[in-house]
């Protein structure tokens, strides 16, 4: 778990099917209330890959505007937690060398949300959006199997949220089921080690700041 990190940038090298689906299984271990197991993986890689990746771009460049079906982040955005969301992506765009008013230079590197930022594994993550708001949290558990998973074989992975900002677009190129709703992609694949965006590390709280001890002889 200390060992992995979101991975942007992947060298142009297959993942055998069979490490794929091995991980699949074992992300479908997590726990889940009364078993009921949300959510689908469609994994892409080759020319439906390509295909849904042009689609959305041309989506984009048709301009249909974003139309996520669930909330992400918080509305407002608490000033804190607003802090820790630039420092984040000004360390990454720090480490691609873009400045921070370079506009266009992290526009261009947000869209490669939508690219997968090249890898060549693509996941679509859905649930049926007839399940409990609970059932996010049963997925998110599948989610961090699926990437631990991933790191235990040598591969890199990251989860790409923004993938739900077009969801409806992705459920028409993909011809889902009416009943899946689009909650996020993953980008997977072999992982560049020296690529730039791949050294980047966001900071994480210190234990006192969100767990209180109580009963214990030192609490």
């Amino acid at each position: 778990m200390r060992r992995r990190r979101s991975i942007r940038a992947y060298l142009d090298k297959p993942v055998p099917r069979a490490e794929i689906e091995e991980i699949c299984r074992l992300a479908r271990t997590a726990p889940s209330g009364a078993n009921l197991q949300p959510g689908r993986f469609h994994v892409l890689t080759g020319t439906p890959l390509r295909n849904l990746i042009s689609g959305i771009d041309a989506a984009i460049g048709a301009g249909v505007p974003e139309a996520t079906e669930y909330s992400w982040f918080p509305e407002p955005m608490p000033p804190e937690l607003r802090e820790r969301q630039r420092a984040a992506g000004y360390a990454l765009y720090q480490a691609l060398g873009i400045a921070r008013r370079d506009l266009e230079g992290r526009r261009q590197q947000f869209r490669r949300n939508y690219a997968f930022f090249g890898a060549p594994v693509g996941v679509v993550v859905t649930i049926d959006r007839r399940m409990g708001a609970g059932c996010f949290m049963d997925l998110g558990m599948c989610l961090m199997g699926f990437l631990l998973a991933a790191e235990a074989r040598g591969l890199g992975a990251t989860g790409i949220g923004a993938l739900a900002n077009y969801g409806p677009t992705v459920h028409q190129l993909l011809d889902l089921a009416a009943e899946e709703m689009v909650v996020c992609g993953i980008a997977l694949g072999f992982p560049d080690h020296e690529a730039p965006e791949n050294q980047v590390r966001t900071a994480r709280e210190d234990l006192p700041a969100y767990t209180s001890f109580r009963g214990f002889p030192d609490s």
